[in-house]
């Protein structure tokens, strides 16, 4: 593992219970940051932190509710100073099936968690960093926020969504010491694929060049750089982490 200096700062990483989230949370620890995880499920939330050790904490955050999300803010910046970087990996997937089948419900689900909880956490954790003049911001996107991967209309289409902030949010603060990124993996294997059918993991798989998936380590440590001091130039950017499969 490269030495990435977090030395001193405080994280926060929503849906830092499991999956990408916790890897990029052991990363961080690892480089020397405080973590704070948030996530809905209280006892995941907390485990995960008993695993990482004296420097994380758990914040049982909803990340769809505005309250929920900003109380969280307050009691992270209580417990920890000041918030220096936050990344956005909650997320889910919803179901695979083709647009026209594709039930209202399903899709207000997957934006309400995606797209809308990620607003309410850059919103809230970007104004408190505005008052310090200095934060990283990494949201997790996809490859089909790029591609569309079919069947999966709202997956792709929140992704898309999740890009098209990241640019919006890394312009207004460019003139500031705040950067704003995001990642567009191709699929790791993680709980999510257990929202998935069989035959859209086999389709995942085979759009990658690269002929395997993402490992969350490999997320993790781009991640870890774009959470330095040292990504200063990079913002409203996003960093591809699809084995090949971008086109652009």
């Amino acid at each position: 593992m490269n030495s990435i200096d977090l030395n001193g700062r405080c994280a926060v990483v929503t849906g830092g219970a499991a999956g990408i989230g916790l890897a990029i949370a052991r990363r961080f620890v690892a480089s020397g940051a405080r973590v704070a995880i948030w996530d809905l499920d209280e006892k995941a939330a907390r485990d995960a932190a008993t695993s990482l050790g004296a420097q994380s904490l758990a914040v049982v955050t909803d990340v769809t509710q505005e309250d929920s999300v900003q109380a969280a803010t307050q009691a992270t910046v209580k417990a920890c100073g000041a918030i220096d970087i936050l990344v956005c990996s909650a997320g889910i997937a919803g179901p695979n099936v083709p647009t026209v089948d594709y039930t209202t419900e399903d899709w207000h689900k997957v934006f309400d968690v995606n797209v809308h909880g990620l607003f309410y956490c850059n919103r809230a954790v970007a104004r408190a960093m505005m008052a310090r003049d200095y934060g990283r911001i990494i949201n997790i996107a996809s490859i089909a926020g790029k591609d569309g991967n079919p069947n999966a209309p709202a997956y792709s289409a929140s992704k898309a969504a999740v890009i098209g902030l990241t640019k919006s949010l890394g312009k207004e603060l460019a003139k500031t010491g705040i950067r704003v990124n995001c990642v567009t993996p191709a699929a790791a294997r993680t709980a999510i694929f257990d929202q998935m059918t069989p035959q859209h993991i086999e389709f995942m798989l085979s759009k990658i060049p690269m002929g395997r998936f993402c490992e969350v380590d490999e997320i993790a440590a781009m991640v870890a750089w774009l959470a330095s001091e040292d990504c200063a130039f990079s913002t409203g950017a996003v960093f591809d982490l699809s084995g090949g499969r971008a086109v652009y």
